[in-house]
């Protein structure tokens, strides 16, 4: 590592994967540089006067400097072009980023809640991320959990349309130098041009919650035909879901698109909501004191009115999937809680 590349961060940062990274990374550089130079002038110099205009001798007077007007105007001007120059070169950085009303090559839908991202291609392909898998499988203190892959292809226009169902989140991608709020009741768009093939992660950036840290996905970006190919794979299989049964398919949305997975254990371990094991037709203790037997109902106003009645032990996080789960759906899902014994 020499000290150039080190002091423009290309050692140490992310390899800029997208068009617009490069823009970034550029004005990034220009900063850097023109920092370190006004540093150099500006410090250097007052160091050499202090030297050179010291008094040698205790009867020795200051001499009488008058003002130089053309050194005035050219130390006010040229910072002035400078700080014109910045703004006008991060104008066009950020409008590059913010580009608004641009259809994409690749349009998804991404929609946040605690603590998952939700992507919907246009030919209703969903990827739920994270997975209900631990990131480390064999630490059993790790408490991430691993990021489901989302499928793009290079060197076409990518348009994220980002919302969110519950709080503020934030979409970020370290290595396409670029993030966005996801805002509940608002779209924000998130474009980027992929130039880099490989996994690339997500995070997000606003504090949402105690599981915020689990909020990552993977952006897989590979060539058109593998990106076909993708598609296909994954339409298929949506084809072969709909074909099974209901406690089948309930696992599937358990694990797949409400990623229920994220907040509640099937295996009986407590992560932040309270397990499905050996839920259906036992009793539950509520933190006011009451108490009922898990039975259809029960399940049903749990997932749509998830304050209703808050199990002892446990914070009231959950979010309503009001509007977001249909009435057959919810049926799967009790199915599949029942054999969960």
């Amino acid at each position: 590592m020499n000290w150039f590349s080190f002091i423009t961060a290309t050692s140490f940062m992310p390899v800029p994967a997208t068009k617009e990274s490069g823009d970034v990374d550029n004005l990034y550089i220009f900063l850097l540089v023109s920092g370190l130079i006004s540093f150099i002038i500006l410090i250097g110099g007052m160091v050499i006067f202090i030297f050179k205009y010291r008094r040698k001798t205790e009867d020795q007077k200051s001499a009488y400097i008058t003002h130089n007007t053309l050194a005035e105007f050219l130390w006010s001007f040229i910072p002035f072009v400078i700080m014109m120059v910045i703004f006008a070169w991060g104008w066009s950085v950020f409008h590059d980023l913010r580009r608004v009303g641009e259809k994409g090559d690749v349009e998804v839908h991404v929609t946040a809640r605690q603590w998952a991202w939700t992507f919907k291609y246009a030919n209703d392909i969903e990827i739920n991320s994270p997975s209900d898998k631990k990131l480390v499988e064999n630490d059993p203190d790790s408490t991430l959990l691993k990021p489901e892959i989302v499928v793009v292809p290079v060197g076409k226009t990518i348009r994220f349309i980002l919302t969110s169902d519950d709080v503020l989140h934030s979409f970020y991608v370290p290595a396409f130098r670029n993030k966005m709020d996801a805002v509940p009741g608002r779209r924000t768009t998130f474009t980027f041009t992929p130039i880099e093939k490989g996994d690339f992660t997500v995070f997000c950036t606003e504090y949402c919650g105690t599981k915020h840290s689990n909020m990552m996905a993977t952006i897989r970006v590979v060539d058109g035909e593998q990106f076909a190919a993708w598609q296909a794979e994954k339409l298929a299989a949506s084809a072969g879901a709909s074909n099974k049964g209901p406690a089948e398919r309930g696992e599937a949305l358990f694990k797949g698109s409400l990623g229920c997975g994220g907040c509640h254990s099937i295996d009986g371990s407590r992560i932040v909501g309270p397990t499905f094991k050996g839920l259906y037709g036992n009793k539950r203790d509520f933190a006011d004191g009451s108490s009922v037997t898990a039975d259809d109902a029960y399940i049903k106003q749990s997932i749509l009115v998830p304050t209703a009645k808050i199990v002892a032990g446990y914070p009231p996080a959950m979010s309503s999937f009001q509007g977001r789960i249909k009435e057959d759906e919810i049926k799967d899902i009790i199915e599949f809680i029942k054999t969960l014994k």
